[in-house]
């Protein structure tokens, strides 16, 4: 688990055989590293070896289709963080490393010492959006503060800005999208509960006269 509170910015070494080699520093400061979880752009990644100044994770082709690390190539900057500590402070929010899909970026804005990062995405994706609510894009903890019917805006503050990779994308570029966690497992128990109600209701409507009519 994770929180969108990216540690570092890391530099893509080499992308081949289902693999990647990514340059970092502080995300590899633990000793025992490898089998640790890494966020990549927010998706999660096991650390497959790692040496002095750098790490590789094995990248299923599954993983490549359904986010933006399969556009990386060697020189590419990603945004990384280690799994939390179970002693950890919660700076953003429960991320999980599991993309829910990609979005595309629309534009960038200057608005005092902030910037608008306006981002078009799937309509599966921008139910769970809501303004004021939370979304990690590129695994960076934000706040959405305006939701359109194809769009969702956030504002980048100047510490979001320096310490992430998002202010070096440029319209066109696709963005890894993971919604909150807990809106997903909300809608999931509605659907649960109305097939329930529903079957339960046909359950009900079972009678002797409806066997007749149909036959039995």
């Amino acid at each position: 688990m994770f929180t969108g509170i990216v540690e570092e910015i890391g530099t893509v070494l080499a992308v081949f055989d289902g693999k990647i080699v990514i340059e970092a520093s502080k995300v590899l400061e633990q000793k025992a590293l490898s089998g640790a979880s890494i966020a990549v752009n927010g998706v999660c990644l096991t650390v497959a070896d790692s040496s002095f100044g750098k790490f590789t994770a094995d990248v299923m082709p599954e993983t490549l289709r359904r986010t933006n690390l399969g556009k990386l190539s060697a020189g590419s900057r990603v945004n990384l963080e280690r799994a939390m500590a179970a002693d950890g402070r919660f700076g953003g929010h429960i991320v999980s490393g599991h993309i829910d899909g990609m979005g595309t970026v629309e534009s960038l804005t200057a608005e005092g010492n902030a910037v608008w990062l306006t981002v078009s995405c799937p309509q599966e994706l921008l139910r769970f959006i809501l303004p004021r609510g939370s979304i990690a894009v590129d695994g960076v903890s934000l706040t959405a503060a305006k939701v359109g019917d194809s769009y969702f805006k956030v504002s980048l503050i100047p510490h979001t800005r320096q310490e992430t990779t998002l202010l070096n994308h440029k319209a066109g570029d696709t963005v890894n999208l993971e919604t909150d966690i807990i809106g997903k497992y909300v809608q999931r128990l509605m659907i649960c509960g109305n097939c329930a109600q529903n079957q339960s209701e046909s359950k009900q409507k079972l009678s002797y006269e409806f066997l007749i009519e149909n036959g039995f």
